[in-house]
């Protein structure tokens, strides 16, 4: 099966709590972008996504982070796909040192795991 990721940074704009922290719903809005550009790779369209049946959230996410958000299908039904998420920190600010200073980490830190389901209607698969 297909995987897809995108890498982004978080902004001060993301920081929705005290101390830069990142609201969680922002993984889940990265997991989103990335169903999508795996339904357009298998299906040829967008497709929508009908929910999630985990979520974990098992690190925080700061403002200057850049995380990882990467996804597969897993299974493959008539009109569902079944996915599987993976949201990593792989590099993080470094304040102490300097309002510019990171670093990249040597092994990326998995902030958030999930997995759902989304669906592209029959009438709309072009991809066969």
């Amino acid at each position: 099966m297909e995987n897809a990721m995108i890498r982004v940074r978080m902004s001060a704009g993301d920081a929705h709590y005290g101390g830069n922290l990142v609201d969680g719903a922002k993984m889940l809005q990265l997991f989103g972008d990335v169903a999508t550009e795996l339904l357009i790779r298998h299906d040829g369209d967008e497709g929508l996504f009908v929910g999630y049946d985990d979520v974990q959230f098992l690190a925080p996410v700061f403002a200057g982070d850049y995380i990882e958000a990467v996804g597969k299908i897993v299974k493959v039904g008539n009109s569902s796909r079944k996915m599987e998420f993976e949201a990593r920190k792989v590099i993080k600010p470094r304040p102490d040192l300097n309002d510019s200073a990171c670093d990249v980490l040597e092994e990326p830190v998995v902030v958030c795991k999930a997995s759902g389901t989304c669906v592209v209607p029959k009438d709309k698969q072009r991809n066969k």
